[in-house]
């Protein structure tokens, strides 16, 4: 039985090289239409788990680009003598985006878990709780994993879809601004909102947002 981690042994007896049991198929990479959707909304210029994997190549610890999408190993590499699996390219992803880069990192989850990101669940990390037994009440040594603690509270909910609702309406105002004309008032200032002078759009933008606030503050009572 071999005792080295699998990213340390040959080809011949590495299994992400070995491949599946059934089709003998290994490494997988991200589906190219998948790639491009997410490229032309966020415009990549760095991949720091690129395939094939250029020689001496290390993207924990290279400098990543100002936009990164990051497919990271599902399993667990040994980096720098160290046994390092998502939570180190997790780490590495929070350090550039606190240096002022954009990244995008895919990791699979299960559907029940995104099912509830996606209903606006606010989420607690409550550490490594040590779970007391039903038997005798005696506390276990924990898991070694943290629990996450999910919390769907109506009255948060609420707030998320005002600021959602105010967010759209500002982008709506700002089309409706766009797409009016051009023109030159009798006046110094503007009727609106008294901005500056010159010619500006028939409806100014400051007006359009104000109104489109309040909108939305309205209709979210």
């Amino acid at each position: 039985m071999d005792k080295d981690h699998q990213s340390q042994l040959p080809p011949a007896r590495n299994k992400f090289h070995v491949g599946n049991g059934s089709d003998q198929k290994h490494y997988w990479i991200t589906p190219p239409e998948m790639l491009a959707r997410l490229d032309a909304e966020f415009g990549f210029d760095f991949d720091p788990c690129p395939y094939p994997l250029p020689e001496g190549f290390d993207g924990l610890s290279c400098e990543w680009g100002q936009s990164n999408y990051v497919n990271p190993p599902f399993g667990s590499i040994i980096h720098e003598g160290r046994k390092k699996g998502p939570t180190a390219w997790v780490r590495k992803a929070i350090a550039e985006r606190d240096r002022g880069k954009r990244v995008v990192l895919v990791y699979p989850l299960d559907k029940w878990i995104l099912m509830l990101l996606r209903a606006g669940a606010h989420v607690r990390n409550l550490g490594d709780v040590r779970w007391h037994a039903i038997e005798d009440g005696s506390q276990g040594k924990g898991t070694g994993r943290h629990i996450a603690c999910f919390i769907l509270d109506p009255a948060v909910a609420a707030r998320d879809k005002l600021i959602a609702d105010m967010l759209e309406a500002l982008k709506a105002s700002e089309r409706e601004y766009d797409n009016l004309e051009d023109s030159a008032p009798t006046d110094p200032f503007c009727g609106e909102c008294n901005m500056g002078a010159g010619p500006h759009k028939a409806t100014c933008a400051h007006h359009l947002r104000v109104a489109a606030i309040a909108k939305a503050l309205g209709e979210g009572r």
